[in-house]
């Protein structure tokens, strides 16, 4: 039985542009460098004896020389031989990192474990013989894999197990369709027809592309990022993990699921009735990020809406999740719905006869609007919002 480590799609030197604090930036980009320790120690734990990077190791084709060499002594550091091909954000076209004089040199220097696979060809190492499709283009439209329907498989071991190794978008395989899948649409470019391919000479096809966990059959998987990067769309969508193939030559691989991420990436929706709410949405963000410090990132959809005291000290709540998450992502909108009390706190404001005027003429406007919904409506709660929160501070 041959064990071996899947992995794909590690992106180092992935920017995080939408982050807009530099150091956290910086915090994202390091956790996908510490994420390749982690799969040392898994290949350390579980004794396997290679590990396949099926492309993208780096997030450009031309990576920074720090990015280079950080990345090649992790790689050294595991000991056993890595094979990779390159994918759609670091292909393998002339002029990119893995034909420049500093990769090379840096490789023989720092990792010697490390096997780059830029022909499609049969390689053949001690436990398997590995099929590799690299891409030379950042997009194409000739199916990497094309080059495996005219190979002659009586050339090659018939007692070491055939892996391919690929990276692109998969359709109609399995009597499954991935055509509606968004990151799917993303590698639309660079697809794959595994229907065309005699599956019965093949063992096990390691797949790249897509940053989550897919099962295309028994014997293709999409082993996902090691280390999330994006928030989650739907369900089946787990990320932050390598996998595990035990397979032999003619058998079902078994394919384990090992985690390997640290940031957290939650997607929520909260809807506030009341004020009430707001204590109940605190408990909920506490049960997703046990207090941690720059380890998560949140996207919230939020509906409903809170009184002008509740409005602000929801952006008050907002402000410290914006401190303590590496990113805080808001879509929709929570309106501000005054209470009796506060309307008459402002319109009733003898200290301050301009302040009254003004929200009053407001709140009339306000309740003469059509659609509640509109822009103008939101504009004109927030100005009522903000009177409130300067008469209170004041």
């Amino acid at each position: 039985m041959t064990r071996f480590i899947h992995t794909a799609d590690w992106q180092i030197g992935k920017p995080y542009l939408r982050v807009k604090d530099e150091q956290k930036r910086f915090k994202l980009r390091q956790e996908r460098l510490t994420a390749i320790s982690r799969i040392r120690e898994v290949t350390r734990k579980q004794e396997s004896q290679f590990v396949l990077i099926a492309g993208d190791l780096f997030d450009s084709p031309t990576p920074s020389s720090s990015c280079i060499t950080e990345v090649l002594e992790a790689i050294g550091e595991m000991n056993i031989p890595v094979l990779v091909i390159p994918g759609n954000h670091d292909h393998g076209a002339l002029g990119t990192v893995w034909h420049t004089d500093d990769f090379k040199k840096y490789q023989k220097q720092m990792a010697p474990n490390l096997m780059l696979l830029l022909e499609s060809q049969p390689v053949e190492i001690e436990n398997a013989v590995v099929l590799p499709c690299p891409l030379t283009r950042n997009k194409d439209n000739t199916d990497p894999t094309v080059w495996l329907r005219n190979l002659n498989w009586d050339s090659i071991s018939t007692t070491k197990p055939r892996i391919v190794l690929a990276h692109g978008g998969v359709h109609e395989f399995g009597g499954r369709d991935y055509s509606i899948d968004e990151e799917a649409q993303l590698g639309a470019n660079n697809l794959i027809n595994l229907n065309h391919l005699p599956t019965d000479e093949i063992d096990y096809i390691a797949l790249g592309d897509w940053h989550s966990l897919k099962e295309v059959s028994k014997k293709a998987w999409y082993s996902g990022t090691p280390e999330p990067d994006r928030f989650d769309q739907g369900e089946n969508n787990q990320r932050g993990q390598v996998l595990q193939i035990d397979v032999s030559r003619n058998q079902t691989p078994e394919v384990k699921t090992i985690s390997t991420g640290r940031i957290k990436w939650h997607n929520i929706s909260f809807r506030f009735n009341s004020d009430k709410d707001l204590d109940r949405f605190e408990r909920k963000i506490e049960e997703l990020t046990f207090g941690r410090v720059s380890r998560d990132l949140l996207r919230v959809e939020i509906s409903g809406g809170l009184s002008l005291s509740g409005h602000n000290r929801f952006e008050l709540l907002k402000s410290d999740l914006e401190n303590k998450l590496l990113r805080l992502r808001i879509k929709g909108e929570c309106h501000q719905v005054p209470e009796v009390e506060e309307l008459e706190k402002l319109t009733g404001n003898i200290e301050d006869p301009l302040i009254a005027q003004v929200a009053s003429k407001l709140q009339e406007s306000l309740n003469k609007e059509e659609d509640p919904d509109s822009e103008q409506a939101s504009i004109m709660r927030l100005a009522l919002c903000e009177l409130y929160r300067f008469t209170v501070s004041g």
